[in-house]
């Protein structure tokens, strides 16, 4: 191996690792501190750095080859059906995803007539592009969610008279649990299901309290008699004001 070659492959090194250490740091700035930051998907990090790596690897491996900027998106393309197929991704999380291939590619692929001008001024548009988008976008959404709070409805004399009185109906319930007293009943032709609002009234009326709900605990043919378990309220008196 002469020296002219070995110099040669010295230079190619050195500026390979140069443009992988730019291209890592760029990676690093759209993947982690502005994409994580404003999307909050965690689960994309790993596939996003090792996507944009392995693209810029290749490209920097595949310079010479005449297929250049035609190979970086045919890659493109190859990576994104491989990718698509597998799951559906939101259209913001395709955007990253191009522009972390499109710059790896780019960082590898692209000579500058000034390298450290030229490296600095293309990556600093794309974060900054990034960055003011995400900034806008956000404040629109912000807004767009203030403007959507449901304004609360004004209910009319009648509604709020319905809402009191089931406030009132709940707290009494509430105050009043139900009681439970056994009695023996005579009439059986009232036990059936369909006229137990009859049989309600007719206990009431015998026991002199208003019945809420009556459950069968036996049936006595023979005797003509059942033991129904009646549960009623007893309402609370308020004291009297002097």
């Amino acid at each position: 191996m002469t020296t002219e070659i070995m110099s040669a492959a010295n230079e190619f090194v050195i500026e390979a690792l140069i443009r992988l250490a730019i291209n890592t740091t760029v990676l690093f700035i759209i993947i982690k501190l502005l994409y994580n930051r404003y999307s909050n998907k965690k689960g994309n990090l790993f596939a996003f750095f090792l996507m944009g790596t392995m693209i810029f690897l290749l490209c920097i491996v595949l310079k010479d080859v005449e297929l250049q900027m035609g190979m970086a998106l045919g890659l493109f393309a190859i990576f994104s059906i491989i990718r698509y197929r597998t799951r559906n991704m939101a259209i913001k999380d395709m955007a990253y995803l191009f522009t972390v291939i499109g710059i790896s590619a780019l960082n590898a692929l692209l000579d500058y007539p000034n390298p450290v001008r030229g490296t600095i001024l293309l990556n600093l548009i794309v974060i900054l592009t990034i960055f003011l988008l995400e900034i806008s976008f956000k404040k629109t959404e912000k807004k767009k969610v203030v403007e959507e709070v449901p304004v609360k409805k004004e209910l009319t004399a009648e509604e709020l008279e319905k809402k009191a009185a089931k406030k009132e109906k709940k707290m009494f319930k509430k105050a009043n649990p139900l009681r439970k007293h056994q009695i023996l009943y005579d009439n059986l032709a009232l036990l059936n299901p369909d006229k137990m609002n009859e049989l309600k009234t007719d206990v009431s009326t015998r026991i002199g309290i208003k019945t809420e709900k009556i459950r069968i605990r036996k049936i006595n043919l023979v005797a003509g008699t059942a033991e129904l378990d009646v549960f009623y309220r007893v309402k609370k008196l308020k004291p009297e004001v002097e």
